[in-house]
């Protein structure tokens, strides 16, 4: 095994901090829930570019489009038109629940104010030059007003969620207490087990890259300098989760600090020799020195840090980690199962019609060449 695929070697269950939420710019905030439209009216006229409407408010295909271009690689192979089709069905899907949702929220009175609207963009800005951040508009083909629009409805539906399904979550002792009991052996640490976190870097150009900074180095001399930058950094003080999520150029654990989860001894008998003798030589809340690794993918410079060192044995209900564990899992899997019921609920009483889907049947699964997208090209170096 390789510092490459650490990330998904683990316990059964990970100590987690809490319910995480999604800080994707353009991903709508609702997970697609039906398929298929509930309680409608089907509309019988309608202009060719919209592809739904929902309580009489349309959906076009300019919408669906620029959400679509966000889930694509433009540089990677182009979508068979199948693949196409159920991207923008479900692209579709979700921002007709996303509609359903807003209206429920203006209804409530939980629309996002301008204040919070403001501030949740200042966020979002602030670790970015302005240079930097208009590109990324650029990239994502959105203007600043098109963000600020994305993010009142993001911020209304959250508002609405946390009021009809977070609100009504309730985990109580004896709650913590069953899950425990049932489920023991979760809780059974076999063999020493090691919290990393790593920094990534690699000097060739990533075909995705989700670090904060966009940051990339594209060869050999611009990975060393970018590896003594880190370090000099680091050895200033500078928290290493944070400039993981701003440089780490490992697409599945830069946008959590670098977090690798729990990695057992075992599994690091099977990654390189040099990478444990670092893992196991680190004491709790010291970072290594830049380690060069050899991985299918060519070579590669890793930072780590230990968060955590466990010895084996069964952890007690009466330890914290043990107990927010488990209060974490039940809440997340409680407001899981009561959004699904309230969206479905939602989608039930909502006159919705599916024009896209209604197409893609009538054509056997082929959509005229008009309503193909077309992926804007990148400009160099982007």
């Amino acid at each position: 095994m390789t510092v490459a695929n650490l990330h998904s070697v683990g316990r059964p269950m990970k100590h987690s901090k809490g319910v995480k939420r999604a800080a994707a710019w353009l991903l709508p905030l609702a997970a697609t829930v039906l398929a298929a439209a509930a309680g409608c009216n089907k509309e019988t006229r309608h202009a060719p570019d919209v592809w739904a409407v929902v309580n009489g408010k349309e959906i076009k295909r300019e919408e669906v489009d620029k959400y679509y271009r966000t889930r694509v690689n433009p540089e990677g192979q182009e979508p068979s038109q199948e693949e196409s089709l159920s991207q923008k069905l479900n692209v579709l899907d979700e921002l007709i629940n996303n509609e359903i949702l807003l209206e429920k929220a203006k209804k409530l009175n939980l629309e996002a104010s301008d204040g919070e609207v403001e501030d949740r963009f200042t966020e979002l800005k602030s670790p970015y030059t302005e240079d930097e951040f208009q590109r990324r508009l650029k990239d994502q083909s959105m203007t600043v007003e098109d963000l600020k629009l994305e993010l009142r409805r993001q911020l209304s539906i959250q508002k609405l969620l946390n009021r009809e399904v977070v609100a009504k979550i309730s985990i109580t002792d004896q709650d913590v207490t069953d899950f425990y009991n049932a489920n023991k052996a979760q809780f059974n640490v076999a063999e020493p087990q090691y919290h990393i976190a790593q920094i990534l870097v690699t000097p060739r150009k990533e075909q995705q890259i989700r670090n904060r900074k966009n940051d990339d180095a594209t060869n050999e001399a611009e990975a060393l300098r970018k590896v003594k930058m880190l370090m000099d950094r680091l050895n200033s003080g500078a928290d290493f989760a944070q400039l993981a999520m701003d440089y780490s150029e490992d697409v599945n654990t830069a946008g959590t600090g670098g977090d690798l989860g729990y990695v057992p001894e075992s599994s690091l008998n099977q990654s390189d020799p040099a990478l444990k003798k670092v893992v196991v030589g680190l004491k709790a809340g010291q970072v290594s020195q830049p380690i060069q690794v050899q991985t299918k993918d060519g070579a590669r410079i890793v930072i780590l840090k230990l968060m955590t060192r466990e010895s084996p044995g069964l952890r007690g209900i009466a330890e914290p980690q043990v107990q927010q564990t488990i209060r974490d899992t039940m809440h997340n899997r409680k407001e899981q199962l009561l959004r699904l019921a309230y969206l479905a609920i939602a989608r039930d009483g909502a006159r919705v019609t599916n024009f896209l889907a209604e197409q893609v049947i009538e054509a056997a699964g082929k959509l005229p060449d008009a309503a193909k997208t077309t992926m804007p090209q990148r400009s160099p170096g982007h």
